[in-house]
Formats: structure tokens, C-alpha cells, sequence
């Protein structure tokens, strides 16, 4: 994805607004003295900078800071620090980031949205028995490619391929959990089409209660079931969050196994969401609704 003054600016701007209000309100409840020094680099100046790395241009964030921001990008980012700082920095904004993502960044329902899991894994599998970093909080799972250890990332998108919210979980969590978060699905509405491991009667019942109709396939053991034909064809375009998913771990790099902080994760998996939200084009469907005044005999 390529780099574009008005993209930055864009970026930079958005997250600038987003920290000065957010700086406004954290203040009124904050203990204790404030810092006698600010730091060198703004918040904005830290997110804009983490964000434009998982444009898909460069895959080591050292890299990217030392040989691209502070040789190519001097203009835009006078004041920039050493990179040891600056990882230093990144941390600090992850909750800033989480809700600039959060209030920013998220799409609108337009009526037909489709929810998927992917996993992230937190390390090959080879290295589970030793692995350290996320001892106690990531899990072993199992996804359609086999099993894996780390996260799961739950997120619903409309048909415009725009991501309306999500969540992570560990490993070993199950697909349907998150739809029975009152919060999670409180800005949903119409249908939501999902893969045969949403399957479930009871859960179904429930979000249709709430005005959500919960659309998907049937396993071969279970009946079939009457659907109408526009639900059957947006079930076969259900496919276009398995292309989202896709440009998130391989063009965003939301997935990696060298993380070293459960902070460098939280913060590369967010900032890589922020940045696929700002891609000037995103997987989408197309379709055209027309009523006919002909009228269908039994």
C-alpha cells in the first residue's frame, strides 16, 4: 500500500483531535502531580507513525522507524527519538490507540454484516513446551488449518468491507461467545451471516429477540431448512471476510511470533486494525435491490 502525504496528514490529523480531547478529559481525574517533562515525540506524532508501518511496506519496525521516518519522513516528524524510546513510547499509547480505534476508526451497520474468527498465533508450534512471553494468558486452540497456540480475533464488518467492532480472546475460546456480549452486538442490526461454526439454535433465538437475525450454514447432519434466495447468495459472498482477514495478517502484519510484551502485541494488533481502516479501498460487495410489481403464484 503506498504512502501518501494526504494520507499521513489524514491520519496525523485524526489522531491529533482524538489525543487533545482525550488529554482533556484523563487530566480532570488524574492523582497526583504531572509531569515536570513532556516527552519529546506528541501521542499523535507515536500513533501516526505506528499505524503508517502496517501499510504492508516494510515488515521490521526498526527498520522502518530508523531508515524510512527519520531519513524520508524528517519533514513531517521533526522531533523524533531513539528507537529504544520510541518502543518505549508506542507502549505508552496503547490505551489512547485502543480507544482512538474504538471511536474513530469503526464503521456503521448498514443492515447486512458477517462475522468471522482468525487465529493469531503467538508462536510456532514447535516452540509451545518453551514458550514464555504469554505463559498463562494465550491458549491452544484449534482453526480450520489445525491446531495453534495464542489468540483469537473476533470482528464483524458490513458489506462494505469497513470492520464495526471486534474482540480478542485466547486460543481455545469458542466462535459463539462473543455474540453473547450484549456490547459486543449492541450496534448491530438486520442480518449477520456466519460460517457453520456459529451454529446454534438457541443463540439464534436470542439475537433475534434483539432485532439481529443470525443467518448460516447447515452442518450434513442437521435438516434442511427453508431461506430466501438474496440470504443464500450473500452466504456464498461470505467470503469477503476471509479476503479481510488475508490483508490483515499478510499486508497489516497483525500476526507475528516475535513479540516480547504482551504490550507489543495489544499495540501491533490494534495499530494494524487502525491501519486497514484507512485504506482507501477495501474488500466490499457490490449488489442492486429491485422491486417488480409481479406477483409470485404457489
Amino acid at each position: 500500500m503506498q504512502l501518501t502525504e494526504d494520507k499521513i496528514t489524514e491520519i496525523f490529523y485524526l489522531a491529533d483531535e482524538f489525543c487533545h480531547e482525550f488529554d482533556k478529559t484523563i487530566s480532570k481525574h488524574s492523582l497526583g502531580n504531572k509531569p515536570k517533562r513532556k516527552p519529546k515525540m506528541s501521542k499523535s506524532e507515536v500513533i501516526t507513525i505506528v499505524v503508517l508501518f502496517h501499510f504492508g511496506a516494510f515488515k521490521n519496525l526498526k527498520h522502518f522507524y530508523q531508515y524510512f521516518v527519520k531519513q524520508h519522513l524528517a519533514g513531517e516528524f521533526p522531533r523524533t527519538v531513539s528507537y529504544n524510546r520510541f518502543v518505549e513510547l508506542v507502549q505508552s499509547v496503547a490505551l489512547p490507540m485502543t480507544l482512538f480505534l474504538k471511536a474513530c476508526c469503526l464503521g456503521d451497520c448498514t443492515g447486512i454484516s458477517f462475522i468471522d474468527s482468525t487465529p493469531i498465533s503467538a508462536c510456532k508450534n514447535k516452540r509451545i513446551p518453551r514458550h514464555k512471553v504469554f505463559d498463562g494468558i494465550a491458549q491452544r486452540g484449534k482453526s480450520t488449518m489445525g491446531y495453534f497456540f495464542g489468540f483469537k480475533l473476533h470482528f464483524v464488518i458490513n458489506d462494505k468491507g469497513e470492520i464495526l467492532n471486534f474482540v480478542i480472546t485466547p486460543g481455545n475460546t469458542d466462535d459463539r461467545e462473543p455474540l453473547k456480549n450484549k456490547k459486543f452486538i449492541e450496534k448491530l442490526k438486520g442480518k449477520l451471516y456466519a460460517d457453520k461454526g456459529y451454529v446454534s439454535q438457541k443463540l439464534t433465538e436470542v439475537l433475534f429477540i434483539d432485532g439481529l437475525h443470525l443467518i448460516t450454514h447447515i452442518r450434513n447432519n442437521m435438516k434442511n431448512v427453508l431461506m430466501e434466495m438474496k440470504d443464500k447468495i450473500m452466504l456464498r459472498k461470505r467470503s469477503v471476510i476471509e479476503t479481510i482477514n488475508d490483508e490483515l495478517k499478510n499486508i497489516c502484519s497483525v500476526e507475528h511470533s516475535r513479540h516480547r510484551s504482551f504490550e507489543n502485541f495489544i499495540t501491533n494488533l490494534v495499530s494494524g486494525l487502525i491501519a486497514y481502516c484507512f485504506f482507501p479501498k477495501k474488500p466490499a460487495i457490490k449488489y442492486e435491490t429491485k422491486d417488480t410489481e409481479q406477483l409470485a403464484l404457489f
